[in-house]
């Protein structure tokens, strides 16, 4: 298995790991969540990393068009209040 991996500069976007091998790709957020897309070719990932907003390419080449999961990390682990 390969896993691909980019850090973004950017408010909001912090990495996008991609598994070669099934082809999904993982974008973790500045605030502890992560979306997992499926079935995404490479040619996708590569536009990603080298688009002028990552967070504009997201929003419009791969939201609208690949299925996906979230895991919502800050919520689950964020302490009480008492």
């Amino acid at each position: 298995m390969t896993r691909l991996r980019h850090t973004f500069n950017s408010s909001a976007l912090d990495r996008a790991d991609y598994d070669t091998q099934t082809c999904v790709l993982h974008l973790w957020y500045s605030g502890g969540d992560r979306y997992s897309y499926f079935m995404v070719p490479r040619r996708i990932y590569d536009a990603l990393i080298s688009a002028p907003s990552a967070g504009t390419f997201v929003n419009q080449q791969i939201k609208p068009r690949y299925r996906y999961e979230i895991e919502e990390r800050r919520r689950r682990f964020r302490p009480s209040d008492d």
